[in-house]
């Protein structure tokens, strides 16, 4: 029976060698390996896989696609919900997601989804299967604010449906946290990034670069001179937290944001490159996202020795299991239930060490994990060159402060109810904008759900 197969392994590269390069971890499956892991799927009259699924897609039938070797009808399955495959086959947490609800993991280990999403993204972009259909054009204009998941997600969709989409970023490249927050070695930037955009070009999106909205042009111009019928906010979460202990100001405490954008974006662990990027002999990653096994993996392909440090215990990591267990491979090390108090500089300026407590388990919090106390006469110095803080990040003001009529949290995230609508009539927001920093699928569901509601605006205008 199928789900007497054991899930098929993905081959990776050995982890003493990629932890001193930037190439991709996983190789992912070839077509032997995927048609075996396809046929374990026990393609369930009732999915929880795709209740499961933030953007819906149809899981078993591109998988019963990949047993039957028709892998363009595979694709074109999820090109139906999704224009990101070869992104979220990579990113996204399945194991808490499809997977996580996938009927053969109750006993055993579920179909690997994830790793059969990317196989099948890889090969629509390796063959050029085209990408959905896409409407006659119904004269409508709609900005996309953002050219991160959540904003080429809405932009996706609304191209398909005859809309005229342009996309407006901040920065000189396209996609957003995709390029500047996730490394080289999760995600690559030209072999899949790129090309996953260029599929967007192919349904008609429009992207402009190097522009700030609310600096360069306002909401409010775009609405009311430029033409546009709706505008989609996706413009991310990017303004990074600190701690505000002592010593934040010392020379070498950097935000993961910053950190990952110079390594990332800016190419600075690439020879060719002129970037900065400082990590000494030590750097210490305060955080257990997955943003700070980034910057922690990062620091140690750059050669330094790294360190997380969170306040939590293991159990608690909110990371990803999967770059836990890559990052420990790697020899990351990993002091849990402790908690930096200060930062310690030398008479220069520049950082030499955490000044931290152990940290012990007590109630759960409003998110249901136990919350840290201090364990008292715990006090302790960790040496370090670099402070690394991945503590979460905030929407920018900008937006807030430029347009008229558009409410935010006292956190900064604008205020939009499930559809995406905003407190501005034709502002529609979704993604880390709102909810501040999440996952990639979670903010391409949000971006979904808003161009459904901009279609329906939009029409209920005519």
């Amino acid at each position: 029976m199928a789900n007497k197969i054991p899930r098929v392994s993905v081959r990776e590269q050995d982890a003493k060698v990629r932890a001193t390069n930037f190439e991709e971890v996983c190789y992912g499956y070839n077509v032997e390996e995927a048609q075996l892991e396809a046929s374990r799927c026990l393609n369930c009259k009732k999915p929880r896989c795709v209740e499961a699924c933030p953007v819906g897609i149809n899981i078993p039938a591109f998988i019963q696609e990949i047993v039957s070797g028709d892998f363009k009808k595979a694709s074109s399955i999820i090109a139906e919900d999704s224009s990101l495959p070869s992104i979220c086959g990579r990113v996204c947490p399945q194991e808490t997601q499809c997977e996580g609800s996938c009927i053969l993991g109750i006993k055993g280990e579920a179909v690997a989804i994830g790793k059969l999403e990317r196989f099948v993204g890889d090969w629509s972009l390796e063959n050029g299967a085209k990408s959905a259909e896409v409407a006659p054009a119904n004269g409508h204009k709609v900005a996309v604010i953002g050219s991160g998941p959540s904003g080429l997600a809405c932009a996706s969709d609304l191209a398909k449906w005859g809309y005229d989409v342009t996309v407006f970023e901040a920065l000189h490249k396209l996609g957003g946290v995709l390029v500047y927050g996730i490394p080289e070695f999760r995600l690559p930037k030209e072999k899949i990034v790129a090309r996953e955009i260029e599929s967007l070009k192919a349904l008609g999106v429009k992207f402009e670069t190097d522009v700030v909205v609310g600096r360069t042009i306002t909401i409010d111009t775009l609405m009311g001179e430029e033409g546009f019928d709706a505008v989609f906010i996706g413009s991310g979460a990017g303004l990074p937290r600190f701690m505000g202990i002592e010593g934040e100001n010392f020379n070498g405490v950097v935000s993961a944001n910053e950190f990952l954008t110079r390594a990332n974006l800016m190419r600075a662990y690439d020879e060719e490159y002129d970037t900065p990027i400082y990590v000494g002999k030590r750097v210490a990653v305060v955080g257990g996202g997955n943003v700070a096994m980034d910057a922690v993996r990062t620091a140690k392909r750059l050669g330094a020795e790294a360190t997380i440090i969170y306040r939590r215990s293991e159990a608690e990591l909110p990371a990803r299991q999967e770059e836990v267990h890559h990052a420990k491979e790697e020899g990351i090390e990993f002091r849990m239930l402790t908690n930096p108090t200060r930062v310690l500089g030398d008479d220069k300026g520049w950082v030499r060490g955490l000044s931290c407590v152990e940290m012990e388990l007590g109630e759960p919090d409003e998110s249901g994990r136990r919350s840290p106390v201090v364990k008292q006469g715990s006090d302790f110095d960790v040496e370090c060159d670099v402070v690394i803080m991945a503590l979460g990040t905030s929407p920018n003001p900008l937006l807030k402060q430029t347009t008229a009529g558009l409410e935010t949290t006292r956190r900064g995230c604008i205020v939009a109810d499930e559809s995406g609508a905003t407190t501005r009539e034709g502002v529609f927001a979704g993604g880390d904008a709102v909810t501040g920093a999440a996952t990639v699928i979670l903010a391409m569901g949000a971006g979904r759900r808003a161009a459904k509601a901009i279609d329906e605006y939009v029409k209920s205008k005519k």
